[in-house]
């Protein structure tokens, strides 16, 4: 009899085919039973219980259902939610934790994408790259009245929260000649400047940044956290970079500032997502937008199954996991 425990995939197909291609499975397979062949998308499925009753982990994904206190019921012997992906909002109800069941997360192993994205764009941001390119069909090769104000070097970049991606951005840019600021209420001022930025609050950080880097969690109170009044504070050619949550910015506020030319946007997220096709962000040289691109795509969603997989076998030496999610941590995660 196999002395490994009996775990069950569920998540969509495409969730399956990507986070777990076949050497990722292979090495699910060294620590944990887990049939490849079964795929659960739907928990009151017939042929579903006979696997929730042996299951002790349960490996999730994007299209997991929720898994209720009924779920539960059906799984006795569950011991861990192991999230091949980010955010857990969707699928673990408080009764997961209730029950002493231990979950992870693979919004570190996202975090990294999601980052390097934004450092990406911050650069295209900053030296003008994303406007001229848009631009360059009507107006031409850009002479020097056009080039100006552009560039990386004396710069501020503030970075709104301090989550885990907010964290990895500020890393990134510590060895660029810029100044980094941050706001997050969470933070001290030592902590600030261990990361190599300095404290400030939020009006202060939008009148005096070049560019403004979103990264706080969808929050009711994070709901147009930047909103017309602090938008207007943002200086005049200045750059917004939202890769968060698309409701932590008023839209249509946004919409007049950068309708105006006072304002440039890089936005992978928005509110409503997707947009209208006629919707005048998408039609703005001076905004870009991106279909939420910047986390895991392709070939890095790998990265969230092999992270998972890591995350078991933690679980199953009796170590601590390093992406453990509490029901303590739920309020402030994205």
């Amino acid at each position: 009899m196999s002395q490994r425990p009996y775990g069950v995939l569920a998540m969509s197909r495409y969730a399956r085919e990507t986070a777990f291609p076949a050497p990722v499975l292979h090495r699910l397979d060294g620590h944990a039973e887990v049939p490849g062949t079964v795929l659960i998308d739907d928990f009151a499925a017939a042929d579903v219980r006979e696997h929730l009753e042996r299951a002790e982990i349960l490996v999730t994904g994007w299209g997991c259902p929720p898994i209720t206190a009924d779920v539960l019921d059906a799984a006795p012997r569950l011991r861990l939610v192991a999230h091949a992906a980010g955010s857990v909002k969707h699928h673990v109800t408080p009764a997961v934790w209730e029950r002493g069941i231990a979950v992870s997360s693979a919004a570190d192993a996202n975090a990294e994408p999601v980052a390097e994205y934004t450092r990406a764009m911050i650069l295209l941001g900053l030296k003008g790259a994303l406007r001229h390119a848009a631009e360059y069909p009507a107006l031409g090769w850009p002479g020097e009245a056009r080039r100006g104000d552009c560039g990386y070097v004396g710069r501020v970049v503030g970075v709104v929260g301090a989550s885990r991606i907010g964290r990895r951005v500020m890393a990134l840019l510590r060895d660029w000649d810029t100044t980094l600021l941050v706001s997050d209420p969470y933070l001290t001022p030592d902590e600030a400047v261990a990361l190599g930025a300095r404290l400030v609050d939020l009006d202060e950080l939008c009148a005096t940044s070049d560019l403004v880097s979103v990264h706080a969690p969808e929050l009711p109170e994070t709901r147009h956290l930047l909103d017309d009044r602090r938008l207007a504070m943002m200086r005049d050619g200045a750059v917004l970079v939202n890769t968060a949550r698309g409701s932590i910015v008023d839209t249509e506020a946004l919409v007049r500032h950068c309708v105006s030319g006072r304002l440039s946007a890089v936005l992978d997220v928005t509110e409503p997502e997707p947009l209208p096709a006629d919707h005048p962000l998408l039609h703005l040289p001076n905004v870009t937008v991106t279909p939420h691109v910047a986390g895991a795509q392709g070939t890095e969603i790998a990265l969230l199954g092999d992270y998972a997989v890591a995350e078991i076998a933690r679980f199953l030496a009796g170590e601590p996991l390093r992406g453990e999610v509490t029901a303590a941590d739920l309020p402030r995660l994205a």
